[in-house]
């Protein structure tokens, strides 16, 4: 009988490892797939000549903004997420800091899904390709 329980989580454990493997490697190619899209978008912008800003970014309760040393553009016209002009992805919501207020926020590029908002509990889920498209048809009269 322990024997069996011993060979039973050895064989969970495998198979636990195997879904992770799977699931990382899922998340990795869409990440390839959403960074050509974001490089396409950041070439495309440059050849129609739309201009990144300076972002800026919102503390977590939504109380304070920062300036930040990252140029781009927004995609959401809350402001809540952008693509750098490196073509990197970014959401914009930072910890509330002291310093953020003189020296700006300091930001850092997150993993970019093919689904903006999926998983998460606020706002609408939207397609990546989606938010690019609308953005650039949307020129220079962006909020």
């Amino acid at each position: 009988m322990q024997d069996e329980q011993v060979a039973w989580r050895e064989q969970q454990k495998l198979a636990a490892a195997g879904r992770a493997a799977a699931l990382e490697a899922d998340r990795v190619a869409e990440a390839r797939q959403a960074e050509a899209l974001l490089d396409g978008f950041v070439r495309t912008a440059g050849e129609r000549g739309l201009e990144p800003h300076l972002l800026s970014a919102r503390t977590l309760d939504g109380r304070s903004t920062y300036k930040t040393h990252v140029r781009g553009w927004y995609l959401k016209s809350d402001r809540s997420v952008a693509v750098g002009e490196d073509g990197e992805y970014y959401i914009l919501t930072v910890p509330a800091s002291l310093r953020a207020r003189f020296v700006g926020a300091d930001l850092s590029p997150s993993r970019a899904r093919l689904i903006v908002g999926a998983g998460g509990g606020d706002g609408d889920p939207i397609p990546l390709k989606q938010l690019l498209d609308r953005r650039l048809e949307a020129g220079a009269r962006w909020p």
